[in-house]
């Protein structure tokens, strides 16, 4: 295992950590710290302790929190202000008069600049070597400014929708990061083609995981379904998901007269606008809305379905779909994204025309028609997971990269600046 002389320390930040929907990014900071990485875990919100894993409750009480006001390191911040602001100076034009971003963005990218300096006097006198973003979200802004007034590198992992969907600055983002980190070929093509100032050098390709479960387990925490074929969504309920499109295609195929049930796991801000679709249409007899599970109900679900479907608009490379297909599930999703990577259409699972409704209700129809002669697919779907995208085999991948661009930099000395110690 790659290990190196000297415990370096890294801020890991993110928008909310832990978080109940992201298990991955505490997964990375344990592997990183199992090399002899000192961590310190860094959230712009706080997390809902309700929500958390009994193993990341701990980690919570480890976050510095920006949400976790105090006055004596902003006063710090106020005082050495003066001396910070030729160093950031270009970020703050960046956000002020450059760029195609909306006044809304700008405004909000001003305010994430102050953030950002409140951040590096958060750090002062914790020996910060490093500054890593997952997400490319306004918590990867927090980390350019407090990596800036720092004098330490920063990096970056890109996922989808931060990419794909909330690109502000990131023109910028990418443009200070020594690296970045992306979930898929698709993304980093994406990156090579509309932000020339990275050098293809500066991109890698780190694929997530999840844990293969044993085959022919049994499983138990939730009640059975019905004997109907059992239609299964996975996913926070939030527009990008697209569930509202899942919903009507559950009326077409009702209306069609195909035989079905369908549950939707997860929890958000769609929801209302779910539950006034299934009731317009009839649906409740259908369509159930299971709401927010544990990971072993999840995995209950999972071994109930017969087909696992995705609707999403955006994605990088789902792991709800590696999930099913670790449990010899067939998926069906929208040919968009990274999805191609891990879905082989007709090998590893089927693909649909994206936001095409006949066509993903013609895919369903065709997959419970053929659900006994399928077992081919579910076997090369589970397969495709183990060599590939096996969580334990990743993580080590992740670790090992990240280990070795800090030795690269392991003999520099910590640049902590004088000025920003000032109290």
């Amino acid at each position: 295992m790659a290990r190196i002389k000297m415990s370096p320390t890294v801020a890991y930040i993110a928008n909310e950590f832990p978080s109940a929907v992201e298990w991955y990014v505490p997964a990375e900071i344990q592997e990183l710290r199992r090399r002899g990485v000192r961590v310190i875990p860094c959230s712009v919100w706080r997390s809902d302790p309700s929500l958390l894993a009994p193993e990341h409750r701990e980690l919570a009480k480890q976050t510095l929190c920006l949400e976790h006001f105090n006055a004596r390191i902003f006063f710090r911040m106020v005082r050495v202000f003066p001396a910070t602001l030729p160093r950031v100076a270009d970020l703050i034009f960046r956000v002020l008069c450059k760029g195609n971003e909306k006044p809304m963005q700008r405004l909000r990218g001003l305010l994430h600049t102050l953030i950002g300096l409140y951040f590096a006097a958060l750090l002062v006198g914790r020996n910060i070597e490093h500054i890593h973003a997952h997400h490319g979200y306004f918590s990867a802004w927090i980390a350019v400014i407090a990596a800036r007034a720092l004098g330490v590198p920063y990096s970056l992992t890109l996922h989808g929708s931060d990419l794909l969907l909330h690109a502000a600055y990131l023109d910028t983002k990418l443009g200070e990061c020594t690296y970045c980190l992306t979930i898929s070929e698709f993304n980093r093509r994406h990156v090579l083609a509309h932000y020339p100032m990275i050098s293809p050098a500066r991109v890698f390709v780190q694929h997530l995981g999840v844990e293969v479960p044993p085959k022919n387990r049994s499983v138990c925490g939730v009640e059975a379904i019905s004997h109907h074929p059992l239609l299964l969504s996975v996913g926070r309920l939030h527009p990008v998901k697209n569930h509202l499109f899942l919903v009507q295609a559950c009326y077409v195929l009702r209306e069609s007269g195909i035989d079905f049930r369908c549950v939707i796991a997860g929890e958000g801000p769609e929801r209302r606008k779910l539950e006034w679709l299934i009731g317009e249409l009839r649906l409740w007899e259908f369509v159930t809305l299971a709401g927010h599970l544990s990971r072993a109900e999840v995995d209950a679900m999972y071994e109930q379905a017969d087909l696992v479907v995705l609707t999403s608009r955006s994605e990088g490379i789902p792991l709800v779909l590696m999930e099913a297909m670790a449990h010899e599930k067939i998926v069906l999703a929208p040919a968009i994204t990274g999805i191609p990577e891990l879905v082989t259409d007709g090998k590893t699972g089927f693909l649909y025309e994206p936001e095409s409704l006949e066509q993903f209700v013609w895919r369903v129809d065709q997959i419970f028609r053929s659900l006994n002669v399928l077992d081919s697919v579910k076997r090369a779907a589970r397969q495709y997971v183990i060599t590939h995208f096996d969580q334990q085999t990743n993580l080590a991948a992740f670790g090992k990269f990240f280990v070795e661009q800090l030795v690269k930099s392991e003999r520099r000395p910590i640049r902590e600046d004088p000025v920003l110690q000032q109290v």
